[in-house]
């Protein structure tokens, strides 16, 4: 028996609303990954571990039938009581660990190194939509010439050091 349980309660605000399987489209920005586009996408939030955990899972699917998946988990760290993310990719990116999210006005943010560089999102519920907005930071050297809106902001040094749109998904209840 757990003597020193946390109180933290099942069903924590940040992660409460995000519970169900949810699905909607995501536009991915014209980038090193290829042309701007839209794509249809789901997401689903499920509690584990008496609700003190919540799983997530992210698929699209691309035109040519190739798809992107992302799995992650939050919890709640009982002493802070905020809200902790670890998620990894098919991208193969490897997170350097559980990320330290906020939770502000009814958005989770977070920005979180990976061997690709940084990403930063913004995930929230409101009037029945969930959103999530993530931007990149590409670490080391950044090739755009491909995409000439991207290559116009390029730091003189050839350093990328600004975040850049990725992926906005907007998401209904299934």
């Amino acid at each position: 028996m757990f003597v020193d349980r946390p109180e933290l309660k099942p069903g924590h605000p940040a992660l409460a609303p995000l519970l169900g399987h949810w699905r909607g489209s995501t536009v991915l920005a014209a980038g090193p990954w290829g042309p701007e586009r839209t794509v249809d996408a789901e997401v689903s939030y499920t509690p584990i571990a008496g609700g003190f955990g919540v799983v997530q899972g992210y698929r699209h699917v691309e035109p040519d039938g190739t798809h992107f998946e992302g799995h992650g988990i939050f919890t709640i760290d009982p002493a802070r009581k905020d809200v902790l993310w670890y998620f990894v990719d098919s991208t193969g990116a490897l997170p350097a660990g559980a990320a330290r999210c906020t939770w502000h006005d009814g958005v989770i943010r977070v920005e979180r190194p990976s061997s690709a560089g940084w990403t930063r999102h913004a995930i929230s519920v409101e009037a029945g939509v969930l959103r999530h907005v993530t931007d990149l930071r590409a670490a080391g050297r950044f090739e755009p010439e491909d995409v000439p809106e991207v290559k116009a902001q390029v730091a003189g040094n050839g350093k990328d050091q600004t975040y850049r749109p990725f992926m906005r998904s907007v998401f209904h209840r299934a």
